[in-house]
C-alpha cells in the first residue's frame, strides 16, 4: 500500500511540475504571424510529458494545461502591463486553449504510447499533431479577425512542427537510452551478484560431497566394528555402536538432501554455465574490489590473459580464483597490487594469482593448504574456518590438476599457481 502510495504521489508531483512548466516555456516564444499567434517553448515541454507520463489521461492534461496557459497569460498582462480589460484579454488568449485541448485529445486519438519503441513514427505523429492543433488555434483567431489561412502560414506551421517534435524527440530519447543503460548496468550488477553467490554455493556443494563420503565411511567402519563386537559376545558395545552407525547414517542422510537442494538450486538458475575468460576475470576484479574499499584499503587489480582461451566453467573458476584473489586482499595491509594471469598451454590452462602482500613463510608454506590452518582472526580473537585454501586444493586436486605456492626471492611477492586439465573446465561434446 506505501508503494502504491507512493506511485501516486511521484504522479501527482509530475502532473503539478506540467501545469507549471508549459505556461512558464510559454512566455519563450515569438510572432511569426501578423497578429496574437505565437510559437513558444510550451508545446515541446507540453509533448515531453506526455511522452514521460505514460498513463495520464491525456484529455485531462489537454484541459488543465489549456486553462492553466490561459490564466497565466491574462494574469502576467495584469502584473506587468496596464489595468486588464478582461474581456479583451480573454478574446486573445482563449484560442490557445483549443491549441492545447486539441493536443491532449489527439495524442490519446493516435495512441501515440504504442509507438514508443518506434521513435521514428513517434516524430512523426508529433508533427501531425502539432498541425492539427496548430490549425485550431489559428483558425479561431483568424475567424475572428476575419482573415484567411494561405499556403505560406500553413508551411510555416509544417516546418515549426517538425523541428519542435524531432527536437522534444531526441531529447527524450536521449533520457529512455539512458535509462535503459541504468537499467541494464543493475541487471548486470544483480547478475554478478548472483554469479558469486552460486559459485559460493558451488564451493559448498563441494565440502558437502566430502563431508558425504566421511559420513560413509565412518558409517561403514562403525558398522563393522558392530559386527566385530557382536562377534566377540560384547553386546552392551556392539548396541552403542550400531547406535552411532544410525546416527551417522542420518546425519549423511540431511547431508544428501541438502546438498540435492544446492544441486538442484545452481543447475536451475538462468546463467549460462560457461563464460570467456576475460568476462570471468572482469567480475572477480570488479567483486574484489569492492571488497577492498569495504576494508579500507587500496588496492590495484590487474588483469593478464594470455593465450587462446576456450570458455570456461564459471563456478568452477570463480570458486578457485575469488578465493585465493580475496585471501590476497585479505593479506595487504594498506596498498598493494594483485595480477590476476592465466595462460593456456596445449591441453592445460595456468591460472595465477600474485600479491605484492606481507608473504608467506617458507616453513608455512605447506601448512597453509592443511584443513583449519588459519592466520586470520576477528576483532574477539575468533580464528576463521580456515577452509579456503583447503578447499581449492582439494577441489584442484579432484580435477585432475596442481596447485602450488611460489614466494618471490628478494621480496615479498606471493604468488599462487593452479594448473588444470582444460577438459576439466570446458563443456564436454
Amino acid at each position: 500500500m506505501q508503494e502504491v502510495y507512493k506511485v501516486f504521489k511521484e504522479k501527482i508531483t509530475i502532473f503539478i511540475m506540467m501545469l507549471i512548466a508549459v505556461p512558464l516555456a510559454g512566455e519563450l516564444s515569438f510572432y511569426p504571424f501578423e497578429g496574437d499567434f505565437r510559437v513558444s517553448f510550451g508545446t515541446p515541454i507540453f509533448f515531453f510529458f506526455l511522452l514521460w507520463l505514460r498513463k495520464m489521461n491525456r484529455v485531462l492534461a489537454g484541459l488543465l494545461v489549456g486553462v492553466f496557459v490561459v490564466l497565466f497569460r491574462i494574469l502576467l498582462e495584469g502584473v506587468t502591463g496596464d489595468k486588464v480589460i478582461w474581456d479583451e484579454a480573454l478574446a486573445m488568449h482563449f484560442p490557445v486553449f483549443f491549441y492545447y485541448f486539441t493536443y491532449g485529445v489527439m495524442f490519446g486519438v493516435m495512441k501515440i504510447h504504442h509507438f514508443y519503441n518506434r521513435p521514428i513514427w513517434v516524430g512523426i505523429l508529433g508533427i501531425l499533431l502539432e498541425i492539427l492543433a496548430s490549425m485550431v488555434e489559428i483558425s479561431l483567431r483568424y475567424s475572428v479577425s476575419g482573415e484567411l489561412i494561405n499556403f505560406s502560414t500553413i508551411i510555416l506551421i509544417i516546418e515549426i512542427a517538425f523541428i519542435r517534435s524531432f527536437f522534444v524527440l531526441g531529447f527524450f530519447n536521449i533520457l529512455i537510452f539512458r535509462k535503459a543503460k541504468l537499467a541494464e548496468e543493475q541487471q548486470r550488477q544483480k547478475n554478478e551478484h548472483m554469479l558469486m553467490l552460486i559459485s559460493n554455493l558451488y564451493a559448498e556443494t563441494i565440502q558437502l560431497k566430502k563431508s558425504m563420503q566421511h559420513a560413509e565411511d565412518i558409517t561403514r567402519d562403525c558398522y563393522q566394528l558392530y559386527r566385530k563386537l557382536k562377534s566377540r559376545s560384547e553386546q552392551k558395545f556392539a548396541k552403542d555402536t550400531l547406535n552411532i552407525t544410525g546416527q551417522v547414517h542420518e546425519i549423511k542422510k540431511g547431508n544428501q538432501r541438502i546438498y540435492a537442494g544446492l544441486s538442484n538450486l545452481i543447475s536451475n538458475e538462468n546463467f549460462n554455465d560457461y563464460w570467456s575468460m576475460k568476462e570471468v576475470g572482469d567480475i572477480i576484479v570488479k567483486s574484489n574490489e569492492k571488497y577492498s574499499d569495504l576494508l579500507g584499503k587500496n588496492i590495484q587489480f590487474r588483469l593478464d590473459l594470455k593465450g587462446d582461451h576456450s570458455s570456461y566453467h564459471i563456478y568452477t573458476v570463480l570458486s578457485l580464483l575469488n578465493n585465493l584473489v580475496s585471501n590476497a586482499v585479505e593479506a595487504i595491509k594498506d596498498s598493494g597490487i594483485i595480477t590476476i594471469s592465466s595462460y593456456r598451454h596445449d591441453q592445460y590452462v595456468e591460472f595465477q594469482v600474485m600479491d605484492n602482500g606481507p608473504g608467506i613463510p617458507e616453513k608455512k608454506k605447506e601448512s597453509i593448504f592443511r584443513h583449519g590452518y588459519t592466520t586470520k582472526y576477528d576483532l574477539s580473537g575468533r580464528p576463521s574456518t580456515g577452509i579456503g585454501l583447503s578447499y581449492v586444493k582439494e577441489l584442484v586436486e579432484s580435477m585432475g590438476g596442481t596447485i602450488k605456492l611460489n614466494n618471490g626471492t628478494g621480496s615479498k611477492r606471493t604468488t599462487f599457481i593452479i594448473k588444470l586439465p582444460v577438459e576439466s573446465l570446458v563443456q564436454k561434446g
